[in-house]
């Protein structure tokens, strides 16, 4: 674990970073970014944040080795093929069919004329490394690595680069010379190349299918929820969002929906526009009557949002609930118009007023989480949001009050946490084993470590990964069969000890029982999950365990071999004579780490 100074000294070498060149790293997920700067402080052998700030100040040139070493440019083509599939077969044709149809308004034109042509996609891609592109595609091809987007820009691959492509598009698409292989100039003129900074810079709009692969989980949840709020900005109606297999937050997220979760591609769920429902409400007739049309198409997006909502005014009436809000909390028609505060739904499922007002005040989104409400004898579990209502001209109008069931979303939580428990506890059991086998190495130590990890930490060490060298993979081979290996010989251990006719009894240096086979559960009759971690000498099974604390101990202290014979009664109340030898049980440095005891017994 991280001590506080250096915690303290790697906070001071990120504002460095941040003052002198414009890379804020505040939003990256500590652990990962960590590891990394690590990573190039070893390949320079400098051992602390704060030695490595000073090599930085002295060495201009090293901001772009570290910059190299942060930014993983991991690229291939048809990565995850049955993705970009489903993206081929069912994405494309979507997008090709609205175009052609030309049925979208944006600023109240269609993008297409009403002529049978097809109209220009805009397709955007964050963190580039390589792109691809038609005639009737405008990709926008982003990255905050300048070297990223200058090997976008040339399109030249050597072989390896490009074999996992098939054939035919490889003669279609690239032109070989030289050994190397260039993606088509022709078509590369439809891509444009530009630096951007998804947590500073703002989004690009309108576009129709945006991918941002394996980009989020190296951020913070409050960075990565701010990001997919650009998104959503992003995208116009109709478009997709196409994200890597590592990304989970967008789970958790209400402003998309999974169109097909396995392959992480989603589409945004369109915003009601309370502002305007609350303008009509509070609005003449002549004015309602003006704006008719718009204000019809907002309410009815509104009226039939997927989950509960409802606007209320300055002075806490209730201006108007969605469908989903009646049904869900008991609203009548004959509600709208009282006040908000005399209604269940003010103090039920949560007291709403003071988070309203605090909205309105602070003219931000107050959120409140975890809210558990029983409802027809289940309980549900809710995430309620209230986001203050401004009109054109800034003035506050009220609030919007949203209500989102994440019951669903916390049992796949606790689930998931249910798992990576068992998970740990699966590791420490490993980890317990591995110490007594004298193959194993500090490299493999550090692996079982990284398998204490979420998910989400586990999937981006295989990023990285796929970031090294031939060398690397070739180790990685070798972890996994040394893994391998361990595990065989961990069956292999438990196999024995089974096997064995004589009681076997392993203690810690607390005399608290480690291992109790089954030779020993067949003579004092307790099984070992009724032994486990007990002190031994405080076991009641028949034998005078008083008398083994001398030549356990002696055992302890000399390290040499004990042997003493004593009476005792089986499980079956048989008198024996227990023969029991005292080993003591050493650690792969030769240290005395418990007592190894065989008994024998023989009946009288």
């Amino acid at each position: 674990m991280t001590s506080q100074p250096q915690e303290e000294d790697f906070e001071t070498l990120l504002a460095y970073i941040k003052r002198d060149r414009g890379f804020d790293f505040g939003g990256y997920k500590r652990p990962s970014l960590m590891r990394r700067v690590r990573r190039r402080m070893e390949s320079l052998h400098v051992d602390t944040f704060g030695e490595y700030l000073d090599f930085l100040q002295a060495h201009d040139n090293e901001f772009n080795e570290l910059f190299n070493t942060i930014l993983i440019n991991v690229t291939a083509f048809f990565r995850d093929s049955d993705s970009w599939d489903y993206i081929r077969d069912e994405v494309v044709p979507k997008i090709v069919d609205r175009k052609e149809r030309g049925h979208r308004f944006e600023s109240g034109r269609p993008v297409a004329q009403a002529v049978r042509r097809p109209t220009r996609s805009r397709w955007s891609s964050v963190r580039c490394s390589a792109s691809e592109a038609s005639a009737s595609v405008k990709i926008y091809a982003t990255d905050i690595d300048k070297e990223a987007l200058a090997q976008g820009r040339h399109g030249v691959y050597a072989l390896k680069d490009v074999e996992p492509v098939p054939e035919p598009l490889r003669e279609k698409y690239f032109e070989q010379q030289d050994g190397r292989f260039t993606f088509r100039r022709d078509i590369r003129r439809s891509v444009i190349f530009g630096r951007h900074n998804l947590i500073e810079d703002p989004p690009i709009s309108h576009i129709d299918f945006l991918v941002a692969r394996n980009t989020l989980m190296y951020l913070s949840p409050q960075k990565q929820a701010a990001i997919l709020a650009k998104f959503h900005f992003a995208l116009g109606e109709g478009g997709f969002l196409f994200l890597g297999k590592s990304e989970l937050m967008l789970t958790r997220s209400n402003l998309f929906v999974p169109l097909d979760l396995k392959r992480r591609v989603f589409a945004p769920v369109p915003q009601p526009e309370p502002v305007l429902l609350l303008q009509r409400a509070a609005g003449s007739p002549a004015e309602n009557t003006a704006h008719g049309a718009t204000d019809a198409i907002g309410e009815a997006g509104f009226e039939s949002a997927p989950f509960a909502q409802l606007v209320v005014d300055r002075s806490g009436t209730l201006a108007i609930a969605n469908q989903q809000a009646r049904r869900t909390f008991g609203i009548n028609h004959g509600d709208v118009g009282a006040s908000l505060f005399d209604l269940d739904i003010s103090v039920r499922p949560a007291e709403l007023r003071p988070k309203i007002e605090e909205a309105q005040r602070e003219a931000r989104v107050v959120h409140l989480t975890d809210i558990e409400w029983r409802r027809d004898h289940e309980v549900r579990y809710l995430e309620v949001q209230i986001a203050p209502v401004t009109g054109r001209t800034g003035e506050s109008l009220g609030a919007s009050v949203t209500f989102l069931d994440v019951t669903g979303f916390r049992e796949l939580t606790n689930t998931l946490e249910s798992t990576n428990h068992e998970l740990e506890t699966a590791c420490g059991e490993l980890q317990a084993t591995t110490e007594e086998l004298e193959t194993t190495n500090e490299e493999l130590q550090s692996t079982n470590e990284e398998l204490q990890s979420t998910n989400e930490e586990l999937e981006t060490i295989n990023e990285e990964l796929q970031s090294t060298n031939e060398e690397m993979e070739t180790m990685n081979d070798e972890y996994r069969s040394r893994t391998d290996g361990l595990a065989e010989a961990a069956s292999f251990l438990e196999s024995v000890l089974s096997s064995l006719q004589s009681a076997v009894i392993v203690v810690d240096l607390e005399l608290a029982v480690v291992v109790w086979n089954d030779g020993a559960m067949d003579a004092w009759g307790l099984r070992e999950d009724e032994v486990k971690t007990e002190h031994f000498l405080n076991l009641d099974i028949g034998l005078p365990v008083e008398q083994l604390s001398k030549p356990i101990r002696a055992c302890l202290e000399s390290g040499e071999l004990q042997s003493t014979t004593l009476v005792a009664t089986n499980r079956r109340g048989r008198r024996v004579a227990c023969t029991v030898r005292c080993t003591p049980l050493r650690s792969s440095t030769d240290q005395i780490d418990g007592v190894i005891m065989v008994m024998d017994m023989a009946e009288q």
